[in-house]
């Protein structure tokens, strides 16, 4: 445990001073987070959830090159847990390199283009608890973050309205699985931003035998007012009915990207949500920053979850409060069925 807190100490401290004799503007990143849940229908336990975190590292920033790394910190109850040769159970930190990339850019008259290498979370959705579809695994619930993790080489071309991607992604260490990733974000001068995307686990094939799953996605997010958002996502992801590859043995063969995913089989989750967001002036914006709505739906849920009662609706409000370097979210959301009702609630503390 302290080898790897003098390690941790060590990394920011190297960031540091590369980053101070760099010409750029380098800044450390940091806060202490604390979640709590609970269904009403577990009535074993005090909460049904329940950790503290602290995230902490630095990003630099330049005209022609970007990079962050942070680490995520848990203590020993909210760590891992490892058994020893009699079956005793420790627990101990962990220490996780949640964020590491380098991006790097470049800038002409009527476009720019980038090439960003590294692990880094895309939060596609921006909703509350559901979305990103084009990512996550639909059994996965979110709460205020449905992000991502990607290991990952993507290159980016910006201009006018248009901001596109093109990653190629990996999921072990020899670049034998993996996939391929599409994204077009416009956003217009008028309250208005769609995304558009396409994900297929093209890299599978190149050495195993593997189903391929297609994944689109369309988010579409307007202000019809000031105070008011209006958003919301809709996906489509089907598996094709028979193996592909390219290179590989006739014996090796992979699962599916998710294990729901069976041939064949497809799904068309969405999602609708508004955002009330009082003016910073006006007497609600004492009372909150933001309250979300949202509804959302799957169809066939029971089946990502090998037929357990669940409906395929689902719901949530959230609250939200800026104080200071502190934000609260609270929320109120739907379980496995739309009578099941949860609790939740974080705070983040913002160190810098």
């Amino acid at each position: 445990m302290n080898f790897k807190k003098i390690t941790s100490a060590l990394l920011i401290a190297g960031m540091c001073s590369a980053a101070f004799a760099a010409d750029g503007e380098f800044g450390l990143k940091g806060n202490v987070q604390t979640q709590a849940t609970k269904m009403i229908a577990d009535k074993d336990n005090n909460l049904s959830s329940y950790w503290i975190r602290a995230n902490i590292g630095g990003q630099y920033k330049s005209e022609d090159f970007d990079a962050l790394v942070m680490l995520r910190i848990f203590a020993p109850q909210f760590g891992n847990k490892i058994k020893d040769g009699d079956g005793k159970t420790t627990s101990y930190d962990k220490i996780l390199a949640d964020l590491y990339w380098a991006n790097y850019k470049w800038n002409f008259e009527t476009f720019k283009l980038n090439l960003k290498i590294g692990h880094w979370k895309t939060d596609w959705s921006q909703s509350t608890h559901f979305g990103t579809y084009i990512d996550k695994d639909l059994t996965a619930r979110g709460l205020w973050m449905r992000d991502y993790s990607h290991n990952a080489v993507e290159f980016g071309w910006q201009t006018g309205y248009s901001n596109f991607n093109f990653m190629v992604a990996t999921r072990d260490n020899k670049f034998n699985t993996g996939y391929i990733r599409v994204e077009e974000d416009l956003k217009f001068d008028f309250p208005l931003e769609a995304k558009f995307a396409y994900r297929v686990n093209a890299l599978d094939i190149m050495q195993n035998r593997a189903l391929l799953t297609h994944r689109y996605a369309a988010y579409l997010s307007i202000n019809p007012l000031d105070f008011l958002r209006l958003y919301g996502e809709y996906a489509y992801l089907v598996t094709e009915d028979q193996t592909n590859h390219l290179f590989a043995k006739t014996y090796n063969t992979i699962a599916s990207e998710s294990k729901y995913m069976t041939e064949g089989n497809s799904f068309h989750p969405f999602y609708i949500g508004a955002e009330f967001a009082p003016s910073k002036d006006s007497f609600m914006s004492t009372l909150m920053s933001s309250l979300y709505v949202e509804w959302e739906h799957i169809n066939d849920r029971a089946s990502l979850t090998d037929g357990k009662k669940i409906d395929d609706w689902a719901w949530t409000v959230a609250w939200a409060k800026k104080i200071a370097n502190s934000k609260l979210q609270f929320s109120v959301y739907s379980g496995n069925e739309i009578s099941d009702v949860g609790f939740a609630f974080r705070l983040t503390s913002t160190i810098k």
